[in-house]
């Protein structure tokens, strides 16, 4: 799951004088400022736009697709008195927050 918005990334290269942003595998590169090679985006970079804007649409839609399945989830248990729900939620749960993490 991407962690960064490329808007974000790319507004942020227009504020700092890098060009020609692109991304390879998860790392965005771009050409700083009279450079002739490409170099990774820094890493404080990303973090300080990561807390100045929070989560991603991708990560909001999934974090609210969780929250409906843990909810659903619930509701289905108490209706069915089964566990078996709230463990189908929470493995959808798992997973989502497996793929929102770097490490």
């Amino acid at each position: 799951m991407n962690k960064y918005c490329k808007e974000w990334i790319q507004e942020w290269c227009q504020e700092n004088g890098w060009t020609d942003l692109f991304r390879e595998r998860k790392d965005y590169w771009a050409f700083p400022p009279h450079a002739v090679m490409p170099l990774p985006i820094p890493a404080q970079a990303l973090e300080m736009i990561k807390a100045q804007k929070g989560l991603t649409p991708e990560e909001k839609l999934w974090c609210g697709s969780a929250w409906a399945a843990a909810v659903m989830g619930a509701a289905l248990g108490y209706f069915f008195q089964s566990p078996m729900p709230l463990v189908m939620a929470f493995a959808f749960c798992t997973i989502i927050f497996a793929c929102m993490d770097d490490d």
